[in-house]
């Protein structure tokens, strides 16, 4: 049969305790040194006996600075319980007053919207009425100083766009201008041609009857044989007065 499992309370009896705590005091140890070896943990055990004798473990670091370091955790956590308490309780007693002051706000928004107005007093509403013409009078000035800019603004933009205006109209001119003294700038070329073909002979064209040799048989007699169709004169010719009365026959 197995062991039955022991019922933890008090053991009574003085002598059993004492054999008990002995047994129980070394394999507590023994656990701490195995927990500190496998684990690599820091481990300081501190047990009283019932008569106030001291049995302590500790690894290879000190009791003292072990304990040092719980003194600190402990001490930063209590710091932090302490902290979260009085958060919660000035949370809790602001939050009535953050509800009042959001109904107040929320109030004097439905009063300038002109909302609610039946319990306010003649006093209250004259100044409510002062503080509606104090953020309008900044709201016309506001406005008016957003139009004075954008004023200001399109008469810049208008001078940047006069000038490029200006400066097209110049470019225009003096394309204008170039194109009207090139023909000027060909009219001497032209007549420097033109004289060459003055200096140059003209050509006549070649009579169509040839002169008549000239004989002086019976006398002389000049005539200009004039050629109506090609319209050239031709010079004096000398023809006998016989000829001549065939010819003109």
């Amino acid at each position: 049969m197995g062991r039955g499992r022991v019922q933890l309370k008090r053991i009574e009896n003085k002598i059993s305790r004492q054999v008990t705590f002995s047994k129980r005091r070394t394999g507590l140890l023994k656990k701490a040194h195995e927990i500190s070896v496998l684990c690599d943990a820091e481990v300081a055990l501190i047990v009283f006996s019932t008569k106030g004798k001291l049995f302590e473990y500790s690894t290879d670091a000190s009791m003292e600075t072990i304990l040092e370091r719980y003194e600190r955790y402990s001490f930063a956590e209590r710091q932090l319980v302490a902290i979260d308490s009085e958060s919660q309780g000035s949370w809790s007693l602001e939050f009535p007053k953050l509800t009042a002051r959001v109904e107040v706000l929320q109030r004097n928004i439905r009063n300038f919207m002109g909302e609610d107005l039946d319990p306010l007093s003649f006093r209250e509403l004259q100044n409510l009425e002062q503080q509606i013409d104090v953020g309008l009078k900044r709201i016309r000035t506001r406005k008016n100083q957003l139009m004075h800019e954008s004023i200001m603004e399109l008469q810049k933009k208008e001078k940047t766009l006069q000038e490029q205006n200006n400066l097209l109209a110049k470019k225009l001119k003096e394309n204008e201008k170039n194109v009207s003294e090139q023909p000027h700038r060909e009219q001497p070329s032209l007549g420097q041609n033109s004289s060459t073909f003055l200096l140059s002979p003209p050509q006549l064209p070649l009579p169509l009857t040839l002169p008549l040799p000239s004989l002086t048989i019976g006398g002389t007699f000049q005539e200009k044989a004039v050629d109506e169709d090609a319209g050239i004169q031709t010079r004096p010719t000398l023809m006998p007065p016989w000829m001549l009365r065939h010819v003109n026959g």
